[in-house]
Order: C-alpha cells, then structure tokens, then sequence
C-alpha cells in the first residue's frame, strides 16, 4: 500500500485541535515543514496559518494555484463538491454518531436499549429456529 495522503497545495485536512476544531480546509501554501496556510471557504474558517499537527489530512484535493484566493478556493471547493463527499465518507458519520450519542438524553438511552434488546430478542429466536431445524435434519438422517 503506497502513502497518498501527502501534505500539498490543494489538499483538503480536518482541524483536529484549536476554536476551529471539526471543520474543513484546504491547505493554500506551506510556510514552512511545521506550518501550512489553510483556508475553510465554505466552513466559515477563516484564512490563517495552522501547525500541521493540528491537522489531519484527508483522501480529498482541490486543483488550485500557490497561494489562491479566498474567492479561487471557494469556487475549486464548490467544483470538487468536497462538502458533498466528506459526507459520504464513514470518517465523517463516525464523527456524526459520536456527536449525536453525546447529545443523547437519558430517555433516548433508554428508548436505544430498549430498541437493542427487541432486536438481540429477535435475531436468537431465528438462530434457535435455525439450530432447532438443523438438529432434526441431522437426527432425521
């Protein structure tokens, strides 16, 4: 398996630590081996310099020059439809779920073990079912 995910102009990243935690943005240029200048267009993350630590790079690149404009970006961004696949990926539901379970309250912990159990219930009635028919095939032979 070959690294891809590589740090270069154009390359979309989540902001994993700081007041902009959780969001999108593209990198524009690269000060230096510690810092990129980033700029989220269609997240509302202003453009600023960030530590590439703080940043986790994703699958996704937009085809902008060295050092674009904020209006240059927004329109890449928008053509990729970046906003669209994130999405779609199972990184962004998993960070989906996480925000959502939460923010759940005791009741809707309940009605979710109450649903898992109705569920369990279900599925070990179909496996006995199943246990039950193949043990009198095997005692009908």
């Amino acid at each position: 398996m070959v690294f891809e995910r590589f740090v270069e102009i154009g390359r979309v990243a989540f902001v994993a630590v700081g007041k902009n935690r959780g969001t999108l943005c593209a990198i524009v240029d690269v000060i230096d081996q510690k810092r990129a200048l980033v700029d989220g267009p269609c997240t509302g993350f202003p453009r600023q310099q960030i530590r590439l630590k703080k940043l986790h790079l994703t699958s996704f690149k937009i085809r902008i020059p060295h050092s674009a404009r904020t209006g240059t970006v927004r329109k890449a961004w928008e053509k990729a439809e970046v906003e669209k696949k994130w999405r779609a990926t199972t990184w962004a539901k998993k960070l989906a779920a996480k925000k959502r379970k939460a923010n759940m309250t005791d009741f809707d912990r309940y009605k979710l073990m109450r649903a898992k159990q109705k569920r369990t219930r279900i599925i070990n009635t179909e496996v006995n079912k199943l246990k039950k028919a193949k043990k009198e095939a095997a005692a009908a032979k």
